[in-house]
């Protein structure tokens, strides 16, 4: 069980004027006694998209050969790039899955890749997968370990009836007998997404949630037909934009114990050419706007149905393929972990960041399949602390709320007589006082050269590179005394491991 806590450091008052040398003391509770959400085993999860090399925005075409027809599925950096994670949940999908057809016997036209031509949705061709290609990726998700999402395509055989909509039942002859090849050769598939963006007034097209939601049971259909008494895949949808009348009427339609999850995607940075990017990246007003976004979904779920549970379906901070500028270097770690907390307090199960390859916010370089800086995390992390201001660090206690008579509502506040009235000598995790020999890690993440636009990043001062070997390199932390209060510098990220800290809402 991992105990998630997330502070943004800069929420205190700070001076108008500082100098580079000063930090600031303040005091953090947690509130070990309590649980205000869980996770899912795969919370951490990356997308592999379909777009292909013709994929333009802004100038530039970032995507080259990572899509999930092109990928060179045998490098052997892709492959442990997945296993690192043990494991990691990989999200087949993207705005090109609704034009996507399976190669399979009896599709009645020939198998071929996406071209880009004049009207077509998203400026491209229908695109299909051979079932050689479909093997070929299972074989890296078996041997990775992967945890496989995998989005079908929901508008085969709708019409389109106006600019923007589509209308019709869904055609599921295409799509049932490629899940019927892919139960046939035991590809454990975790779960089917039904579309891409098609939910609300949606990207490119939209479906209305009346037939959507019969859709939805005809998949579950289909899916209770193939699997029989075996164990079943999950069915998520809608994988759009946050609508709260249209997913709520869609678990409504949808009926009890049928949609297992719904997915919803995440742009909240603007688009991918917008200055202001990085900015917002360092204002914690900007980045708390999304939580009302979290909290209306997890009330949504709640108030009509409550059989199923919020995921991130995608999420790629910057849209049209990320920020050249910000998306694949140190700064972006801010935006994608704070992410991460604020999604994982409103019982979020899964976040899927895209992408795992590809565009400019890509965990692996699009090219060398290199680890940019926002691939690196821990796991079992007790304490997450992000430090957004650009010149003063923060000298950090913890306390847990076992020991402290904490009034609702207060998490984190700086020195004064409350903080005075502490025991200072030691270190207060639990109902006892620390003994003073016990110690702590600390995994301190920061920018080569203290540049935030840098690609490298450094855990305690060392740059974090792949060994000669190719393979994902160890993360070591510095043992600290649990005593010592934890210096957060600016600009930087820390996370924190506590030993025999008392949490008793993660054991119920």
């Amino acid at each position: 069980m991992r105990l998630w806590v997330l502070f943004l450091l800069p929420l205190l008052c700070l001076p108008a004027s500082i100098r580079s040398e000063d930090y600031s003391d303040v005091t953090v509770i947690v509130r070990g006694s309590e649980t205000i959400a869980s996770t899912s085993n795969e919370f951490v999860c990356a997308t592999m998209d379909w777009w292909p090399p013709e994929k333009c925005n802004y100038d530039q075409c970032p995507w080259g050969q990572a899509s999930v027809l092109n990928l060179d599925l045998t490098n052997p950096l892709l492959a442990k790039a997945i296993q690192a994670f043990s494991p990691l949940r990989v999200r087949v999908g993207g705005s090109l899955q609704d034009q996507v057809v399976y190669g399979t016997p009896n599709l009645g036209s020939p198998c071929n890749p996406f071209t880009k031509v004049s009207g077509g949705l998203f400026g491209f061709s229908q695109g299909c997968i051979t079932m050689e290609r479909w093997d070929a990726i299972n074989d890296l998700f078996v041997n990775a370990g992967a945890v496989v999402t995998f989005g079908l395509n929901a508008l085969q055989g709708r019409q389109q009836i106006r600019k923007g909509v589509w209308g019709g039942a869904w055609n599921s002859s295409n799509a049932r007998e490629f899940m019927e090849y892919t139960v046939s050769r035991n590809y454990p598939i975790d779960s089917w997404e039904f579309g891409n963006e098609l939910s609300g007034s949606g990207i490119g097209a939209s479906v209305g949630v009346e037939q959507y939601g019969k859709d939805i049971i005809e998949l579950q259909s289909i899916i209770n037909q193939l699997y029989g008494d075996s164990t079943k895949p999950l069915v998520v949808a809608p994988g759009g934009f946050y609508d709260q009348k249209w997913f709520a009427q869609l678990l409504k339609v949808s009926g009890p114990n049928v949609l297992n999850a719904m997915t919803h995607h995440i742009y909240n940075l603007g688009a991918g050419n917008d200055p202001q990017v990085a900015n917002r990246i360092l204002n914690p007003q900007y980045l708390s706007r999304v939580s009302d976004t979290f909290r209306s979904l997890q009330l949504t779920i709640q108030r009509h149905g409550p059989w199923s549970a919020p995921w991130v379906g995608e999420a790629g901070g910057a849209y049209n393929s990320g920020s050249r500028q910000v998306s694949n270097t140190f700064l972006n770690s801010f935006w994608y972990l704070d992410q991460l907390g604020q999604s994982a307090k409103y019982d979020t199960k899964v976040y899927c960041r895209q992408a795992l390859i590809g565009g400019n916010y890509g965990l692996l370089d699009t090219d060398t399949f290199v680890p940019n800086p926002d691939y690196y995390r821990q796991g079992g992390v007790a304490l997450l602390l992000l430090n957004l201001h650009r010149s003063m660090g923060f000298m950090v206690s913890v306390r847990n709320d076992l020991n402290v008579d904490l009034a609702e509502g207060q998490g984190i506040r700086r020195d004064s007589a409350f903080v005075h009235g502490l025991k200072r000598t030691v270190y207060w995790v639990g109902s006892k006082a620390s003994d003073g020999l016990k110690k702590r890690e600390e995994y301190h993440l920061s920018a080569k050269d203290g540049n935030p636009f840098a690609r490298t990043m450094l855990l305690n001062g060392a740059p974090l590179e792949l060994t000669e070997d190719g393979d994902i390199p160890q993360l070591y932390p510095v043992q600290v005394s649990v005593n010592s209060p934890i210096y957060v510098a600016p600009l930087t990220i820390a996370f924190v491991v506590f030993p025999d800290f008392e949490a008793e809402g993660c054991s119920r």
